[in-house]
């Protein structure tokens, strides 16, 4: 019996996992961490949909605003502060709350992630400038030609996790599906997982006011004062990227902010296929239940064992 456990709140962008996670961690006088491959960034804001003032001030988090843009941050930086982050919990409180929706980073916490060499930056960033130039077509070209392996199983309309491949054989040559062996670690500690949803026609609804109340709250001053910034692997995200394109000439400020909301609506559904994958996630559709009954759900599987 594990003295210990880490209740993981996760589930598509825009499904209400802050509000959940914090009324849970109150709830158990405990904290948060973040598995948010981008709200870790301390120079990225509204289009990040960081948690506010107001609830960072109501539960302490963890991996909210902990690098700068400049930093490399991936799975494998994540798993380590997550970990170190529990212990540091785990010593005044049994039970740790982890919410986000980046599933790769949600994975490397609970299973670990395989060692991998290193990937040259000068690459990195050649990959990240011929993306933005050449666009989605020719990155998935490329993998395809380069890493045949990796290209069977990809998920082949994600950039990022295509970028990742392209860059990993451009740096080793070999493929990066070598080095994942899947092979999962055992943690000192039970892990409960927990996936929030919503119907598809509700969620989009959240996701389309979500990106209106950016809009009103200065996201495209934000991008603006980013600009400079836009070759960095941060800096390739939903929000920024559309913007980036609008201020190179490329159609209008209204289309780029309906394409946000339609690369927004994509990448929730790439989120909740992930999620789906794994058998280990108990849902919780919110359109059912208040996110009070849902803290409850929650609290009962904790006290379960």
């Amino acid at each position: 019996m594990y003295s210990n456990t880490i209740i993981v709140i996760a589930g598509p962008t825009a499904v209400g996992k802050t509000a959940v996670a914090i009324q849970l961690a109150q709830a158990l006088n405990t904290h948060i961490i973040s598995a948010d491959s981008r709200q870790c960034f301390q120079e990225l804001d509204i289009a990040v949909a960081k948690p506010t003032p107001e609830q960072l001030a109501a539960v302490k988090h963890y991996f909210i605003g902990s690098y700068s843009i400049y930093h490399k941050v991936d799975a494998g930086i994540f798993e380590q502060y997550a970990l170190q982050s529990a212990q540091e919990i785990f010593a005044h409180n049994k039970v740790a709350v982890m919410v986000g929706g980046t599933g790769l980073y949600i994975n490397a916490f609970c299973n670990g992630i395989d060692s991998m060499p290193t990937v040259n930056d000068a690459i990195r960033k050649q990959v990240i400038e011929q993306y933005n130039a050449l666009g989605l077509s020719w990155l998935q070209l490329q993998v395809q030609e380069k890493d045949p392996v990796f290209w069977q199983v990809a998920e082949q309309q994600n950039p990022q996790r295509l970028m990742r491949a392209l860059e990993f054989i451009l740096s080793t040559g070999e493929s990066i599906t070598t080095y994942r062996k899947g092979i999962a670690v055992q943690r000192p500690f039970r892990i409960i997982k927990v996936a929030l949803e919503l119907p598809r026609e509700l969620l989009q609804q959240n996701i389309n006011i979500r990106v209106d109340e950016m809009v009103a709250a200065g996201l495209l001053k934000e991008a603006e004062q980013l600009l400079p910034h836009r070759h960095l692997n941060a800096l390739q995200t939903v929000g920024y990227t559309e913007l980036f394109d609008y201020f190179d000439g490329n159609g209008s400020l209204t289309e780029a902010f309906n394409r946000i909301k339609i690369h927004t609506r994509q990448y929730a559904k790439r989120q909740m296929t992930m999620f789906r994958k794994n058998d280990d996630y108990h849902w919780i559709n919110l359109s059912e239940k208040t996110k009070e009954v849902a803290v409850e759900e929650i609290l009962m599987l904790i006290n379960k064992d």
